[in-house]
């Protein structure tokens, strides 16, 4: 083999390798709305910011609790929260159509793979909002803010990196997290619905909002990217062969 067919074969191969490890040195995963995914459902409860806006306590709820509810395997629908107890710690005075809700739900719908699954790539969750009718507005003791998120939390789940993407009309969103590289911490994604709590009888006055999945971008296959390397330094070894050849000849 000549030294030059042997510089080709080096710039070749080592080019096809530079292009597959470029590829894979940020390492990504694409997620939507999926109800397989999004199982998990936790409800934090404030005091009205009227009345101080405190803490008052937070627990796992289920996903019909939160008034969110999968038409297919690939759409959902929130509405505000509804609290069947007519209890003035819920409602101003009492529960009943026309109440006052006494308290702002924070609805949070997630994913929460194993730990590990995602740690140290970039999580991008995307979906399609359908339909947007959520009263909203200047108000935080009757209007509602609704949102998509993805999450890194500490491994005690005492602080948090979020990403949010605020919801106010229909159209497609899209976010992205690069979490830490640490197996013990918790990854979340998902959507939350905030907001004083409705009477049943009046929620559909509050509005909605439906999102469906958006198809994940596919990532390229080791054989493309090396297919696509060929291609590209497949012309530049032809004309180094072509220049070579033409010296030898003149000489």
């Amino acid at each position: 083999m000549t030294s030059s067919n042997r510089w080709i074969r080096r710039t070749f191969l080592a080019g096809m390798v530079a292009v597959v490890f470029s590829c894979g040195l940020a390492p990504a995963v694409e997620v939507t709305i999926d109800s397989a995914a999004l199982s998990n459902a936790y409800m934090n409860v404030f005091e009205l910011p009227s009345n101080g806006g405190g803490y008052v306590f937070g627990s796992g709820w289920g996903i019909a609790d939160l008034n969110a509810v999968f038409p297919t395997a690939s759409t959902v629908t929130f509405t505000p929260n509804t609290i069947g107890d007519p209890n003035p710690f819920w409602y101003t005075p009492s529960g009943g159509p026309g109440a006052t809700g006494n308290k702002i739900m924070e609805a949070n719908l997630y994913a929460q793979p194993a730990d590990g699954t995602y740690s140290g790539q970039t999580v991008t969750f995307k979906g399609n909002v359908t339909a947007f009718t959520l009263q909203t507005g200047t108000n935080p003791n009757t209007d509602y803010t609704f949102k998509a998120f993805v999450r890194d939390f500490a491994p005690d789940y005492s602080s948090v990196i979020e990403q949010a993407f605020p919801i106010t009309s229909t159209g497609e969103f899209s976010i992205s997290l690069a979490t830490i590289n640490d197996p013990t911490r918790h990854i979340q994604w998902g959507l939350q619905m905030r907001g004083a709590n409705v009477w049943i009888t009046d929620v559909d006055s509050k509005g909605s909002v439906t999102l469906a999945a958006v198809a994940p971008v596919p990532e390229p296959s080791s054989l493309a990217v090396v297919a696509a390397a060929g291609l590209t330094l497949a012309p530049i070894a032809r004309r180094r062969l072509i220049r070579n050849r033409v010296r030898t000849s003149a000489a």
